[in-house]
């Protein structure tokens, strides 16, 4: 999200690149949730998806030119020999260079054997990152290792394909977690070697859980679908993303208008944030007593049909659409509008709280009188509707609670509402008095 903010900040290009040279892990599945998971959050970019696999064959050239220039070299040592070597190096606590093969010259027994191409590392000086976010970061070069940049079956690695992708898309600005820091010492190796220009570095803290660990899975950290399935809606997803990791002022909501115009680097804050499922939540409330009747409904429609199991009538919608922004002012997430916009729907309420069902038990000998007093009313408003139970109540010598909490019990049956009388005058006279007779004829 920070390079698309990036990048519409300043007129530029928001370019999408699924990094799939892992093929056990880059399946068809996990790669249209990339990209379903971009479109969610409207996090749309220019031009076409680019697959780092299939430009295998530029990335081999590379190598070659690298070959040729003597800046990588071949090396035959086996995964064991390797591995054996790695082991015996940190025991003397030096640093693993991947080295064995840097000063050897193959010889006759390596004709039939296979091997991997390595980086030819500087081994003296520094290497220095200006990063936008972390400011300047230094490494010792006799602390990288020839990291292998083509595997022996040919494949090229991550570290060299990330770096020649982002030359040939002339992508001016990496953005990224600060857990590749450590690989950019090494990515600018290959910069250096082939003669290109670097990019600029922004490296920005990772998002941890409420335990102060890195976010996982056990936080919830799912895919960005999971988010979705939860009923946060993209714009306070973006919101909370946003001010989890950059501020602008005490400002809290932020629009992604203001967003794109106010973003930069240098507000991106250096410490890790914490997830706070609490504050989403209280975003995301924002978010949907601000989203119009018109628009939220379709939002809830598959899911509302989907419990009720059949499609919305005509009255059913224009029910729920005046409905809407009463619903909207007590949910936190898409299911609980979904929750409250069943009552307005023409289905027999099965299930009843035990709350509701003990107010029945005591009170519901009234609901046949109240009944037929609210079917008596010509002009079903408000003010009406609440006039007739106001005098009844009276008529009765009752409480205005005991009488409204049968007629709400009964109509509900202990679901999530709002003002009754409201409730009752979107439901319907015809309706309303349906599930006080529902009840009284049980």
């Amino acid at each position: 999200m920070y390079n698309w903010l990036f990048a519409r900040h300043h007129g530029g290009s928001f370019l999408l690149r699924i990094e799939d040279t892992d093929r056990a892990r880059s399946t068809d599945e996990a790669i249209d949730a990339i990209l379903s998971g971009m479109k969610w959050l409207e996090l749309l970019w220019d031009g076409d998806a680019i697959s780092q696999f299939e430009r295998a064959d530029r990335h081999r050239l590379v190598v070659d030119k690298l070959l040729a220039a003597g800046k990588a070299y071949k090396c035959y040592a086996t995964a064991e020999e390797t591995a054996a070597l790695r082991a015996k190096v940190r025991e003397s606590g030096e640093v693993f260079r991947g080295d064995m093969w840097r000063d050897r010259t193959p010889g006759q027994d390596t004709v039939d054997k296979p091997y991997s191409i390595r980086l030819k590392m500087p081994r003296d000086g520094e290497t220095s990152i200006n990063d936008q976010v972390q400011g300047k970061v230094t490494v010792k070069n006799s602390t990288l290792d020839d990291m292998i940049i083509l595997r022996s079956d040919g494949t090229p690695t991550y570290m060299l394909a990330v770096v020649v992708d982002d030359y040939d898309m002339a992508v001016t600005h990496v953005i990224r977690g600060d857990d590749h820091l450590n690989n950019a010492f090494r990515q600018i190796q290959i910069y250096k070697a082939m003669d290109w220009e670097l990019p600029a570095y922004a490296h920005i803290p990772l998002i941890h859980g409420p335990d102060g660990k890195k976010l996982s899975k056990r936080h919830g950290a799912l895919g960005v679908d999971a988010y979705a399935d939860m009923g946060f809606l993209p714009a306070a997803m973006r919101n909370y993303l946003l001010r989890l990791g950059w501020s602008h002022g005490d400002d809290e909501i932020i629009t992604t208008e203001q967003a794109t115009d106010w973003f930069d680097l240098e507000n991106v804050g250096r410490g890790p944030a914490r997830f706070d499922f609490d504050k989403l939540d209280s975003l995301n409330a924002h978010y949907l007593r601000q989203t119009s009747a018109s628009n939220l409904l379709p939002l809830i429609e598959n899911a509302l049909e989907n419990t009720i199991e059949t499609k919305l009538s005509d009255v059913e919608r224009e029910r729920i659409l005046k409905a809407l922004p009463s619903i909207a002012e007590r949910a936190k997430r898409l299911p609980d509008v979904v929750e409250a916009a069943r009552l307005y729907c023409n289905i027999k309420v099965v299930s009843v709280t035990d709350k509701a069902a003990k107010t029945l038990n005591e009170k519901g000998s009234m609901l046949r009188d109240v009944a037929i007093e609210l079917e008596a009313i010509t002009d079903w408003l408000s003010p009406v509707i609440k006039a007739t139970i106001m005098s009844f109540a009276q008529a009765k010598d009752l409480k205005m609670g005991e009488v409204m909490q049968p007629i709400r019990a009964a109509v509900t049956r202990g679901g999530p509402s709002g003002d009754l009388v409201d409730l009752l005058e979107i439901l319907g006279q015809k309706e309303t008095v349906s599930r006080i007779g529902d009840w009284v004829n049980a």
